[in-house]
């Protein structure tokens, strides 16, 4: 179920060095997967992002020296591992950045992943996603997010959403909480409300919520540096037309 296999990316990967020079501790890494796991929780979310890794940085001396050991997820076969920027070479990736950590609430966040490396992945999840995956069923979308959180409960195994989920939590930082809105009228503002958040429980968390987290900043590090479209370099417009409009353009 983990094996690999060919799959068109929607977006072009971000070359490596590109990533790191723009990634900041407690980043969520997410990323386009194509085992066929990934398929699966790209098909049980509709989303793109099938796996997602929290980059810690590179600090200090030991493991998290230097960039083969930058990221924390939680692996199929492996469990909760340190990797570094190759293991999510060649793939589409995208870079969420929670906004207004000090560095005290970051190093917390980070600190909490580090300290469950060596967990292992919950294989309840994977069998649940499996018994779903072949034959692919029509699946209500309300119920796709339940069917991955189908977990064994139990506090030493973890899925990468779910990892990173807990991180953020830890320091009460939201990722995509329920908002209850309560009728908070006074006689200065009759018309008010206030809004409540409540904690989605870790179990319930899939990769595309980051992205669609109004919590988090997306950072496309193609644009972030000095980027100049006039500097690109194209090939002839009539390479990018279908075969009878090259036909045509050939004999005017």
């Amino acid at each position: 179920m983990s094996r690999d296999r060919h799959a068109h990316g929607a977006t072009p990967p971000t070359p490596s060095d590109r990533l790191l020079a723009w990634l900041e501790p407690a980043d969520v890494l997410l990323v386009e997967g194509n085992s066929n796991i990934s398929t699966a929780i790209k098909y049980l979310t509709q989303s793109t992002w099938s796996h997602a890794a929290l980059y810690v940085g590179q600090h200090g001396s030991g493991l998290f020296a230097d960039s083969t050991h930058c990221f924390v997820e939680a692996d199929l076969l492996k469990g909760v591992r340190s990797v570094g920027i190759q293991a999510f070479s060649g793939m589409p990736t995208r870079i969420c950045r929670p906004v207004g950590l000090n560095e005290e609430e970051r190093r917390a966040v980070t600190g909490f992943a580090i300290a469950r490396l060596g967990h292992r992945y919950d294989l309840r999840n994977v069998v649940d996603l499996a018994r779903y995956l072949l034959p692919t069923p029509p699946v209500p979308i309300q119920l796709r997010r339940r069917m991955i959180a189908f977990g064994s409960g139990d506090p030493t195994r973890a899925i990468c959403s779910t990892l990173i989920a807990q991180a953020f939590q830890s320091v009460n930082y939201p990722v995509l909480p329920t908002v209850e809105y309560r009728a908070a009228a006074t006689k200065e503002c009759p018309g008010c409300t206030s809004e409540i958040m409540h904690i989605r429980h870790h179990s319930l968390f899939v990769p595309r919520d980051f992205d669609v987290s109004p919590y988090f900043r997306i950072i496309k590090p193609t644009i972030e540096g000095n980027f100049d479209f006039r500097t690109l370099r194209w090939e002839r417009a009539t390479a990018l037309l279908a075969p009878d409009d090259r036909t045509s353009e050939d004999q005017r």
